[in-house]
Order: C-alpha cells, then sequence, then structure tokens
C-alpha cells in the first residue's frame, strides 16, 4: 500500500535505482544519521517541511513515477507544489469542466451543493459535542439558521459569504469543545494562538490530501466553482477541502487537544506568531496519516472505505456529474 512520506529534517534526496536516498544532515550533537531508503513502489506523496537539496534528475524520476511534492516554509505555511505531468488529463473533462463553470446557473448549483456538504459537517460536529455537554446551543442555531438560506442565494459572492459566516460561527465554538485553549478569532498569517496554529497547519495538508486526489482523476485542479480560479493557486482543491476540513481536519483537532496529546510543549512561538513546533508536527501527521487509513462503512457502496479514498471518490463523483454520467452531484456528508 502506498503512502504520503513528511520530511521534517534538512538533508539531501537523490535517486538510487528503484529507491529514494534521503541522507539527513548532521545534528546539534554533530552526529551524522544513517541515510533512509523508500521504496518508490510505496511512496504516493512527498510532504518536505525541512530544507532539501535535490536536483533534476531526481524530479524527473519522480515525475515519472507519478509522485507529487508539496513544500511548506519556514512557518509551515504550503507554498507550492512539484506535480508530474497530468497523466489523466482528457480534453472531454477539461471542456466539460470549463462550461460548466461558464454556465451561472450550473456553477452556482455546484458551488451551492459543496457549501451544503461542508456546512452539514460543521453542523454535525457540533450536535455531537452539544450532546456531550458543551455551550454551544446558540452558534448551532445559527448555523442552522444560514443554511436554510442557501437555496435562495442567487450568486456566487453571497454564497461565499454565506459561508463565511457559517464559519466564522462554527470557530467561534472551538474555545468551548477544546480544553485549556483560547480562540479569540480565526488568525491565518500568522495564527496567533495554539487553535489557530493547529488549524492552518491542518487545513494546508488537507488541502494537498484534496490535491492529490484530484491528480489522480480526470479533474483539471484549475478549474473550480466555489472558489474563484486563479493564475497560481488549485482552486479545485480549496472546493473540495471545504467538505473535508470539518470531518478530518477539526475532528483530528478537538481528539488531540482533549485528550492531551498535543500539550505546550508541541508549540512554540516566533515574533508574536505560534506555530507546532517539529515534535508537535511529527504527532499530528502520525494522528493524520492513522485516520487516513482507517475505513468506515460506505452506506451507497455497501464496502469498507478508507478516509483516503472518501476524498477520491467525491472527485469521480462530481467528474462524473461535469460528464452528464449522474443526474446531481451530492456532496458527502457524514452521517456518524
Amino acid at each position: 500500500m502506498k503512502k504520503a512520506y513528511y520530511l521534517f529534517n534538512p538533508g539531501r534526496m537523490s535517486r538510487k535505482d528503484h529507491t529514494l536516498k534521503f541522507e539527513p544532515v548532521a545534528g546539534e550533537d554533530g552526529i551524522l544519521p544513517k541515510p533512509r531508503y523508500l521504496p518508490v513502489t510505496g511512496v504516493s506523496a512527498l510532504y518536505i517541511f525541512g530544507s532539501i537539496d535535490a536536483n533534476s534528475a531526481l524530479y524527473n524520476f519522480l515525475g515519472q513515477q507519478h509522485i507529487p511534492v508539496h513544500f511548506f516554509d519556514y512557518y509551515k505555511h504550503y507554498t507550492g507544489s512539484f506535480s508530474p505531468k497530468e497523466y489523466l488529463l482528457a480534453g472531454q473533462m477539461l471542456i466539460a469542466q470549463t462550461d460548466a463553470y461558464r454556465s451561472k446557473k450550473h456553477r452556482l448549483r455546484i458551488a451551492r451543493s459543496l457549501v451544503e456538504g461542508a456546512t452539514f459537517n460543521m453542523l454535525k460536529n457540533l450536535r455531537y459535542y452539544a450532546s456531550r455537554e458543551r455551550n454551544i446551543e446558540s452558534q448551532l442555531n445559527q448555523l442552522k439558521a444560514l443554511r436554510e438560506v442557501l437555496p435562495i442565494v442567487n450568486t456566487i459572492p453571497e454564497l461565499m459569504g454565506v459561508e463565511g459566516n457559517c464559519r466564522q460561527i462554527y470557530y467561534a465554538t472551538f474555545e468551548e469543545i477544546v480544553e485549556g485553549y483560547a480562540w479569540e478569532g480565526r488568525r491565518k498569517r500568522p495564527p496567533l494562538n495554539e487553535l489557530n496554529a493547529l488549524v492552518s497547519f491542518g487545513n494546508s495538508v488537507c488541502y494537498t490530501l484534496c490535491l492529490d486526489a484530484l491528480y489522480n482523476s480526470q479533474l483539471n485542479p484549475t478549474v473550480s466553482y466555489l472558489h474563484e480560479p486563479g493564475t497560481r493557486r488549485y482552486s479545485l482543491a480549496l472546493d473540495m477541502a471545504e467538505i473535508f476540513k470539518p470531518i478530518l481536519v477539526d475532528r483530528l483537532i478537538f481528539k488531540l487537544c482533549n485528550r492531551k496529546e498535543l500539550r505546550a510543549e508541541h508549540f512554540e512561538f516566533i515574533d508574536d506568531a505560534c506555530f507546532l513546533s517539529n515534535s508537535g508536527r511529527k504527532v499530528f501527521v502520525k494522528a493524520w496519516e492513522e485516520k487516513l487509513q482507517q475505513s468506515i462503512h460506505h452506506r451507497k457502496l455497501d464496502r469498507a472505505v478508507s478516509y483516503r479514498h472518501l476524498v477520491s471518490l467525491e472527485c469521480y463523483k462530481l467528474a462524473k456529474h461535469l460528464l452528464n454520467m449522474d443526474a446531481e452531484y451530492e456532496p458527502f456528508k457524514t452521517w456518524w
């Protein structure tokens, strides 16, 4: 089974036959760690958080093996990806995606479905914690009321406004749900406290997860419906991530914090900004990969499906809709 690998330490990566050779630099103690070898057949993607020295021959090899590489800066913000040649892209799909985008009615219908799925999954999280005596009934009711407006929204900017208000209300519950951490509002660049640091980091890895799923479908990640397509981002990955952030990122944050698996020593403050420390990132990505490998019983397919595969299924579902193989695109909504 292929898996993603996360590289936190600086070093050099090169090709050695059909393996990837990673040579870490010496630590503060002067000890040079042993090289690590990764069989290419077992690598789905690489996440680079440290400074990596590599040459074009390696990237040519990664491209041939269809292995994307995602890069994060010093502050652990996602900065970009090396994407192999889109070997699955098809002209028919690109035309269908573009036609749906250019049709105001069709684009709005898809975008509304994305927001309905995202806000439904937010509401599911709040109902879970409201049943466990968290004082979030007011926000839960506000979110329910805002969702009732979605069917009558007529423009993408209005829809984005409703989605933004829903998320603001939803985020306001985090301080009540997560024990021992302040919230003080969403702050992205830079995150000012621990919860914001976790949300920023989790959203970044969720975005790249969706980007990987899109890469392995026929969909073009630059043609989107909720977020406006831009020249410097894969905006369809942002669309898909909206659905899965409440299920994958937020639930993981609640679990890691409330079970004390993440503690004060897993964060660091730099220039009035808060970030996960190296050890904190390792705790998070270990739990993240374990989560993605877990399976649920899919009601429609009547079989076990991993969380990672759920994201791929969402891409296939949208692709089938765009090619008129399914009447409507129905977003994934959690039932547990």
